[in-house]
């Protein structure tokens, strides 16, 4: 198991970024896949596709991003992808179903963003566990919705 305690840096970097390009070309670039709502962890355990063990235990002034690189070395690297994140777009119909809806999501602790006049959602489970909820928070009621998948901001 390869312990992580600290980010080396952002693949973004130009130094890095030089020593990821040639190790990408002898294939020896490991990008790990993290879950947006583990982004914020601290520790956490992970495999690579590759099918290396990571103990990541970082200092409280660092956080994991989207091109964290965590390992770099002469004939390989590890770097983490953000996970690509699914919302559920919600549209009240009227503000007395918009504050309920809001209420619920807060005692949900659902993470939520604001749209315009709709709340999104993240999904961190199956998206039909979010819909039986609000089929009995509201009654039958429906409220419109949507599924949006989207690129984890970093």
């Amino acid at each position: 198991m390869l312990h992580i305690d600290s980010v080396v840096g952002d693949r973004a970097d130009h130094e890095l970024h030089h020593r990821l390009h040639h190790l990408e070309h002898a294939q020896a670039v490991d990008e790990v896949f993290i879950a947006r709502a583990d982004m914020d962890r601290r520790r956490l355990r992970v495999t690579t596709p590759k099918g290396e063990d990571l103990a990541i235990a970082l200092p409280r002034d660092q956080k994991l991003f989207d091109g964290a690189v965590l390992f770099i070395d002469d004939t390989r690297a590890i770097v983490v992808r953000a996970e690509v994140e699914r919302w559920l777009r919600l549209q009240p119909s009227s503000i007395a179903e918009a504050v309920e809806l809001g209420y619920h999501a807060g005692n949900l602790h659902w993470r939520v963003r604001f749209e315009g006049e709709c709340l999104l959602v993240a999904l961190e489970g199956p998206a039909d566990a979010y819909y039986a909820r609000l089929d009995n928070i509201f009654g039958g009621r429906r409220i419109r919705s949507a599924l949006v998948t989207e690129q984890a901001a970093a």
